[in-house]
């Protein structure tokens, strides 16, 4: 008890708004399992994310369980991780009014991926739009979680929990822990096939490129056949100025456990046909068992019904402790026990 006492709180959620890809799983849920070993972690699908962008209500419940059965046949273990659909947990929209009302608009005006969504939802700027940096701030402050495994384009949304943690304590006394981002020590930046010095996107318009984790052999062959490289034609032994052919080599790399100088030294002088039938043997070889395994989950429904109840009970002990917390300090005393 005591060393569980000491872990610190790690904290990540996505999307299920489309499918997984490999970058999704080689930059996120591969940390994901590796992390529940050292950390007391809080693993969510973030559906209330999701509908800043308009939905459709049951596939965007199916994909929701779609995601979690994901999360599991990955490795993450409810028994080890507390894993939940954010929604179950009213406390998330709970907090985050009381976020809000602490948050500035300057703030959150200068939030880039405001701006990137905007652009490309012209028809659907709406408030939730704006202001869910402060439902991200609530999901992180609810459960006190020190570490935020983040990439690059959230490190802004960490940086504006961590002012209105700070925020709130000077207003109100010691409250919140202040997280700070985190990056895994064994992770990969994983880019798109078709535009390497992109990052991988399920949301990519074209599907050649992104692998889907649920993408079988053949796809997965053919996308990466497809895969753009350079003029150049062959594998040297240092690559890093190729964006493409270091894309394949990192993925290769990833998914095979070489480092990425030991299959350029093996490829050495070989043609990119060869790299990109080299990284599609290593990428079927890890997403086969994760195919096989969330196949499987998906036909016992009692229980990932089973897994989400617990799921939300466990998250809802740890909100419920600090929403009360809030509240009582800005003066609510009625949040049920």
């Amino acid at each position: 008890m005591e060393e569980q006492a000491k872990r610190k709180t790690v904290l990540s959620g996505i999307q299920p708004t489309s499918n997984l890809t490999l970058g999704n799983y080689l930059g996120a849920l591969k940390n994901f399992v590796a992390m529940q070993q050292d950390f007391d972690s809080y693993y969510m699908v973030a559906d209330m994310h999701a509908i800043t962008v308009r939905q459709e209500s049951a596939r965007l419940r199916r994909r929701s369980i779609e995601t979690l059965a994901l999360f599991l046949a990955c490795g993450i273990d409810p028994e080890k991780s507390t894993l939940f659909i954010q929604s179950h947990v009213p406390e998330h929209a709970m907090l985050t009014w009381v976020l809000s009302c602490n948050a500035y608009m300057g703030e959150l005006n200068r939030m880039t991926q405001f701006k990137d969504k905007s652009a490309r939802h012209a028809d659907n700027i709406n408030a939730g739009l704006f202001t869910y940096p402060v439902l991200m701030a609530a999901d992180i402050l609810l459960y006190q979680a020190h570490l935020i495994p983040v990439g690059a384009d959230q490190k802004q949304h960490v940086e504006l929990t961590r002012n209105l943690a700070e925020r709130f304590n000077r207003a109100y006394g010691d409250t919140f822990v202040v997280p700070e981002p985190y990056i895994p020590k064994v992770g990969a930046r994983i880019m798109s096939l078709q535009d390497p010095t992109s990052k991988m996107s399920k949301s990519d318009p074209n599907p050649n490129g992104f692998i889907a984790m649920l993408d079988d052999p053949d796809a997965i062959r053919r996308k990466l056949r497809r895969a753009v490289t350079d003029c150049e034609g062959c594998v040297t032994e240092d690559d890093s100025g190729r964006p493409g052919v270091y894309n394949l080599l990192t993925i290769c790399s990833a998914c095979s456990g070489s480092p990425v100088q030991e299959v350029s030294r093996e490829l050495c002088g070989q043609g990119c046909g060869a790299l990109k039938d080299r990284t599609a043997d290593a990428v079927i070889a890890v997403l086969e068992p994760i195919q096989r395994e969330y196949g499987r989950l998906l036909g016992d429904k009692q229980y990932l019904t089973d897994t989400l109840r617990q799921g939300a009970e466990k998250a809802g002990r740890t909100a419920q402790k600090t929403l009360r917390k809030v509240y009582h300090k800005v003066g609510f005393d009625s949040v049920k026990a």
